[in-house]
């Protein structure tokens, strides 16, 4: 009898997570004894967020942001990041070109489109701040599903996307966007999204993991060098409404299949630095405050992530 595993989305279905469906289609998972599913935050209309899921046991691994391991963390519960899905972070904040917002201290008193994440207006207001802006704006909670039409009807200025699906989306339909990158403005943002676990199930499933990342991996491989047929997997096996147009998710895929990957060609491998920069980078902007209302003056790196359980997935597999 295969293992169960419950793998909680981040968003719903896209090219961010090609190689989990490609894994699922190709069999793989089977083969290393695993009934994979998979969770997408629709179902209850995003009333449950991955990170949540696997705090309460109601899944085994999720797809989450690099800060909701170190927001949990600082809680007391011991999510750890297991693999990075993308090699880099690929988001940005966008704003419409026609808007003239072009630079990040324009949004001083303009609306942003909140997510309703936990630091992600602090985030905000230091990209603000560190373009001489004063961070001063009005965060408009949107229900996820309707961000990308409020920014096109003006209702929000600006919004938090993904280059690799809303940036294509928005050449497809020829609207010109400004996008916002942290690195530009002095913010080394972390990994994002990573694949998430409680502590806990890791030490205690610690074989079932480590296939879970190979066949993981072997899908995403072949995401690289196959993306028009990882997209058709994609849009076959997930079977979700947002990839009805299969020219868009084409067009996403053979972006996002660029950023699967290293340098040295593995999947899922995370660098210590990227951690602690991004880390410590909140502990300097006071974003980090313990269960006691405590600012956190210091943060372990290597109690956030673990690169343990790759060891097999940089090694071929045939799909």
């Amino acid at each position: 009898m295969n293992t169960k595993i419950r793998l909680a989305l981040d968003r719903t279905p896209n090219t961010n997570h090609t190689g989990f469906y490609v894994a699922l289609a190709n069999g793989s998972y089977q083969k290393a004894g695993l009934d994979v599913e998979f969770i997408s935050p629709d179902q209850d209309e995003y009333q449950l967020m991955p990170a949540r899921r696997v705090a309460q046991n109601r899944c085994e691994l999720a797809i989450t942001p690099s800060e909701s391991v170190i927001s949990y963390q600082t809680n007391g519960n011991p999510l750890v990041a297991v693999a990075t899905v993308l090699a880099r972070d690929v988001s940005a904040i966008v704003t419409l070109r026609e808007s003239g917002i072009d630079r990040p201290q324009q949004l001083d008193g303009k609306v942003y489109a909140s997510y309703g994440a936990r630091y992600e207006e602090d985030i905000i207001r230091q990209l603000i701040q560190n373009d001489d802006g004063r961070g001063q704006f009005v965060a408009h909670k949107s229900a996820w599903s309707g961000i990308w039409r409020a920014l096109l009807t003006r209702e929000v200025d600006a919004a938090w996307f993904w280059l690799t699906w809303e940036g294509v989306r928005a050449d497809i339909e020829g609207i010109d966007i400004n996008q916002f990158l942290f690195d530009d403005y002095g913010i080394p943002y972390g990994y994002n999204p990573v694949l998430t676990a409680h502590r806990t199930w890791i030490d205690q499933n610690p074989d079932i993991l480590r296939r879970f990342l190979e066949a993981t991996g072997a899908g995403f491989r072949f995401a690289v060098r196959k993306p028009d047929e990882a997209a058709r997997m994609l849009v076959k096996t997930a079977g979700h409404a947002s990839l009805a147009d299969r020219n868009f998710v084409e067009q996403s895929q053979r972006l996002a299949s660029c950023y699967y990957l290293d340098g040295e060609g593995n999947w899922g491998f995370m660098h210590r630095s990227v951690w602690a920069s991004f880390a410590n980078w909140m502990i300097r902007n006071h974003m980090l405050i313990d269960r006691e209302g405590e600012l956190i003056q210091q943060m372990n790196a290597d109690s956030l992530f673990t690169n343990e359980y790759l060891e097999n997935v940089s090694v071929p597999i045939r799909l």
